[in-house]
């Protein structure tokens, strides 16, 4: 026999454990129904996993450097930067989706975390490279003696960052001046790729030798487009990055 429902004095029917119980089971599928699978999935996902990463807009005019056409830059950002942060999203919702365990072989998944470690390195780098583009190409005089510390002088950096950079020209890589922690000094690194990038180092000033980076403006004179790169760095930034590092 079925019992009538039990109401309290408010007319509404009165609340028992197994209800209680009933509920507390329906809501997360109600909730999740309401979100969307999607979004619920990605709520359980880490966020080591989960994030989307978006293209950072230039912080410059692009039509006002000097000897850098403002369609090469914009081409560059959003072609091959872009073509890093859409694929790095890629990349990481397929890790994602291999969470807690599938049957895709170590060597296969290894394969993925190999395009995710090129990929990382690639947005880093090209964020990097454009955030210190858009200067005046002079450095103040209190950072052109702490890299004269190192170096000896400030032209004596210069000339081996662009030394560097023309012994990549027709090629790829990156030239990258930085603040080694772990010497307590700045130097100089070549890099072959966006992958290979020196231990215990924090990136002051970064060029693109990809000939992505030139190619429309410069076809293969290298050295022309490193000219051009020095004349428009903003070296504010490159400060900030040191202050940053050594403190």
């Amino acid at each position: 026999m079925k019992h009538p429902p039990q109401h309290s004095k408010s007319g509404y029917p009165a609340l028992t454990r197994r209800g209680l119980l009933q509920g507390a089971a329906i809501a997360p599928m109600m909730f999740a129904g309401t979100i969307g699978a999607a979004a619920a999935a990605e709520l359980a996902t880490p966020k080591a996993f989960s994030r989307i990463h978006e293209r950072k807009p230039l912080g410059f005019d692009a039509s006002k450097l000097r000897g850098l056409s403002m369609q090469l830059i914009e081409s560059h950002w959003a072609n091959n930067y872009g073509g890093s942060v859409r694929t790095l999203n890629a990349v990481q919702s397929q890790l994602a989706s291999l969470l807690g365990g599938s049957d895709v072989p170590n060597y296969l998944y290894n394969g993925l975390k190999r395009e995710h470690l090129m990929r990382t390195g690639s947005v880093i780098l090209h964020e990097l490279y454009f955030d210190n583009l858009g200067g005046s190409g002079h450095a103040g005089a209190d950072l052109r003696t702490r890299i004269a510390a190192d170096f000896g002088s400030f032209d004596a950096c210069i000339d081996e960052f662009r030394r560097i950079s023309l012994g990549l020209g027709g090629g790829s890589g990156w030239v990258v001046l930085a603040w080694n922690h772990h010497f307590g000094m700045l130097e100089n690194y070549w890099m072959a790729d966006h992958m290979h990038y020196p231990a215990g180092s924090e990136p002051l000033l970064v060029i693109d030798l990809y000939e992505h980076s030139y190619q429309m403006d410069y076809g293969a004179a290298t050295a022309r487009y490193v000219d051009a790169f020095l004349d428009n760095v903003n070296w504010e930034v490159v400060q900030a990055r040191y202050e940053r590092a050594v403190a």
